[in-house]
């Protein structure tokens, strides 16, 4: 290197000193550069300047050499020095030489750049942060050198800028966030580190209004939250803290919508800390901003549903997701079920930016692909907006009902999950009934396959979903399908039908249900309902046995118990399969006899004083049919004692098996249970009620002289003058004979039918045994 031709103005000794391997020795020859710089400057001789700037950084900061490197950054901070205040005028020559010996693999000439850069920063102070990016950019990359020297004199470079960004009102944060974004996904603990400390400063800035870009790096700061480091993840939490607190001070200018499929995905997180931020902070999300949140209600609910189930582990998780799940709910409002869905889904005044548009909200589910909502993007929460600028969100239901039967639909979801989905979609068939009632065909099956799960409260939730379904205005359909169409309920699977009018219904259209005169609450779907409740006892004879009482009764409190028995009554008469159909006439019976809910259609039947009352006996009497004993003890709750006595006569042409006789033995219980006190008080009454007694005297010859024998038997020596029990043909008729007389009921068509039905019975206990004898054959041969 010729020093005297090449390195002009800089003088040979001061060459030689530059290059020295001794810190002392450059560091005599930087303060030379600082005195010659100076003379410059007071003779504003620019050029000179900068081309001593340019020796040094080219031949020297630049150079091959290591000790030539270490000059020249010596000499560049003197430079700096030297120019002061016009040192802004060079920072760009000042600056790329030194960042350039960042990625120096001499870890001791990293601290020498490190130092000369603080030297140049500290004199340029505001005038660096047109560079800010860059020096940014090498910092972020010594906060994670391994040298712990380095790393001492890049926090206090790091310090130095931060105090110079913290005082200054001209920092571009629009320039500088691409960067943020790109560097918050750094999986080095020192680099996240080294973010999160730049968050929390800008934060801090009062000119600076970070929570603009929070959309841009929100992904990032919960993915830096499930750092390793405590001291990373604390620094994470409250940076994420003041963000929030932000937001709940200024909610009108966040980008709600921006940032809630972000948040969707970390509530879904394995990492605790991080769904239970991301959960709070979808709480807050849905508290704030409303309606806006409803394009993203099937991610929420896929994120949601499954915390519910959580136990005490993740009590806090569960909570919130809660809190999340009920607001969420509130949400939805009638007028959902009254807006266009031909029309867009957002209704914005204002044009949004190309910056602001959204991807579609995805519902992620798991072991399924992903469920995706067509919606447009939001940009405010609408009210926060004045009345004549609302946004109009419609409600997407189709992702919704997806996810909610996907939950209902596993069978590892918990028990709590299982309840709220069967309350959201309750929610919606009262506030939307008009779109719920186009995915009741999909929904049907999953409801009836939950009448078999274990809870109790499930089942309950169940039974109320089916309930509103059944009796729901909006689920009225043109063509009905009573008993009176004369189609066969049993050979192949019934299936519903959509709704062909989804338009507001008259409540007066009660078409299809010509089976119950009485049932104006009642769509079409709930005949359907009572075909398929029956076809699932009867294909499930655990669940008829273990909760078909319970189902029931709850119907009968959420419905008309009427309606109930009248459609079972009808549908039964038509069962192929005949001891499905003894069986299931026996269940009703029990209930109608004995449960509280059943008080007032006993009562109802007990007088037959209406029309109704006395057409519902009709209807249950066919069916009872089916159980002989059954249908002697809906005559005895009816009082139509002697149309018992003739059914008792008649049971002696029947086939007296052991269920029989059991059956008879309870039937004998039943009357001494406090539901047929007005039975035993007509037996007080010999000369009115003498048909009641024979019957009681017919069921005794029936019985062996089993307990319930001696039961009735004890009954019946407590009747007062027994001889008064003799009628002859002219005996006056009694006030019972004439509230039968009165009544219009045809007792010989209903006996020919018992007779009828019983003959059915008996061919089909025949062919059952033949089959079963012709088996035990083949086993022997």
């Amino acid at each position: 290197m010729n020093a005297e031709r090449d390195l002009s103005p800089l003088t040979p000794g001061v060459v030689r000193a530059l290059t020295d391997k001794l810190y002392e020795k450059r560091k005599v020859a930087a303060l030379e550069i600082e005195k010659l710089v100076r003379e410059f400057v007071a003779q504003n001789n620019t050029s000179q300047i900068k081309h001593v700037i340019q020796i040094l950084s080219q031949e020297f900061a630049l150079s091959q050499h290591p000790h030539s490197r270490k000059g020249g950054l010596i000499g560049l901070a003197a430079c700096s020095i030297a120019l002061g205040k016009d040192s802004g005028l060079y920072l760009k020559e000042l600056i790329e030489p030194v960042l350039t010996c960042f990625n120096d693999a001499d870890s001791r000439l990293r601290y020498y750049a490190c130092e000369a850069l603080y030297n140049i920063v500290k004199v340029a102070r505001g005038s660096v942060l047109p560079h800010f990016n860059v020096l940014f950019d090498g910092l972020s990359k010594l906060a994670a050198d391994p040298d712990p020297n380095v790393k001492s004199g890049s926090e206090l470079l790091d310090r130095l800028l931060k105090d110079i960004v913290t005082e200054s009102n001209q920092f571009d944060l629009v320039g500088f966030i691409p960067l943020l974004r790109e560097r918050i996904y750094s999986n080095n603990q020192y680099a996240r580190q080294f973010i999160i400390s730049w968050i929390l400063v800008l934060e801090s800035v009062p000119d600076i209004n970070l929570l603009d870009y929070l959309p841009e790096i929100l992904d990032g700061l919960f993915q830096i939250l499930g750092d390793n480091s405590k001291e990373i993840r604390k620094m994470c939490e409250v940076a994420l803290g003041e963000f929030l607190k932000e937001i709940k001070k200024n909610p009108p200018s966040v980008k709600f919508a921006e940032m809630a499929n972000i948040l969707v995905i970390h509530c879904q997180a394995a990492d605790d800390l991080i769904q239970l931020t991301a959960m709070c902070w979808m709480r807050e999300f849905i508290q704030l901003a409303g309606r806006v949140m409803l394009p993203y209600s099937s991610g929420i609910l896929t994120a949601v549903l499954p915390c519910l189930s959580y136990d005490d582990r993740k009590k806090n998780i569960k909570e919130v997701a809660n809190v999340c799940n009920q607001s969420l709910m509130k949400l939805v409002i009638p007028e959902d079920d009254e807006m266009d869905e031909a029309k867009p889904s957002v209704t914005i005044l204002a044009e949004p930016t190309s910056e602001e548009s959204l991807s579609k909200p995805e519902a992620v589910t798991a072991g399924e692909s992903q469920n995706e909502l067509d919606v447009t993007a939001l940009n405010q929460p609408p009210f926060f907006l004045c009345s004549c600028e609302r946004i109009q969100v419609t409600l997407n239901l189709d992702g919704i009902v997806q996810v909610l039967d996907y939950h209902l639909s596993d069978t590892s979801i918990g028990m709590m999950t299982r309840i709220a989905v069967l309350k959201w979609l309750y929610h919606l068939y009262i506030k939307t009934p008009r779109k719920m009632f186009r995915h009741t065909d999909s929904l049907f099956p999953i409801l009836l396959r939950t009448l078999s799960d274990e809870s109790d409260e499930v089942i309950l939730k169940d039974l109320e979903l089916l309930a509103e379904i059944a009796s729901s205005p909006a689920g009225q359909t043109e063509e009905g399908h009573g008993p009176s169409d004369g189609s066969d309920v049993r050979p192949g699977p019934v299936e519903l039908h959509v709704p062909a009018r989804t338009g507001q219904l008259s409540s007066s259209s009660t078409k299809g249900l010509e089976c119950s005169p009485s049932t104006p609450t009642m769509n079409s779907y709930f005949y359907k309902f009572m075909i398929n409740l029956l076809k699932r006892f009867s294909s499930e004879r655990k669940l008829l046995e273990a909760r078909g009482a319970f189902i029931i009764r709850q119907l009968c409190l959420l419905l008309n118990a009427e309606n109930i028995f009248h459609s079972m009554a009808d549908i039964l008469l038509r069962e192929e399969d005949l001891k499905f159909a003894s069986t299931m006439v026996h269940t009703l019976n029990t209930i109608l006899l004995t449960s509280s809910e059943l008080f007032q259609l006993r009562n109802q039947l007990k007088d037959l004083k209406t029309p109704e009352s006395r057409n519902l006996f009709c209807c249950l009497y066919r069916s009872w049919c089916h159980n002989p004993v059954t249908t002697v003890s809906l005559c005895f709750l009816t009082q139509n004692y002697k149309h018992a006595y003739d059914l008792i006569q008649k049971f002696g042409d029947l086939e007296v098996t052991v269920d029989f006789l059991t059956e008879v033995d309870k039937l004998v219980q039943l009357i001494e249970c406090p539901i047929f006190t007005y039975l035993r008080l007509q037996l007080l009454d010999v000369k009115n009620n003498p048909y009641l007694i024979k019957a009681l005297y017919g069921l005794l010859m029936l019985l062996p002289q089993s307990s319930a024998f001696q039961l009735l038997s004890h009954r019946l020596q407590c009747v007062p003058n027994p001889e008064l029990m003799q009628t002859t043909d002219n005996t006056k008729p009694s006030t019972s004979f004439k509230r039968t007389a009165a009544s219009n009921i045809d007792y010989t068509e209903l006996l020919q039918h018992f007779e009828k039905v019983q003959n059915k019975h008996l061919e089909a206990r025949h062919q059952r045994a033949g089959r079963a004898e012709q088996l035990d054959r083949r086993v022997v041969l």
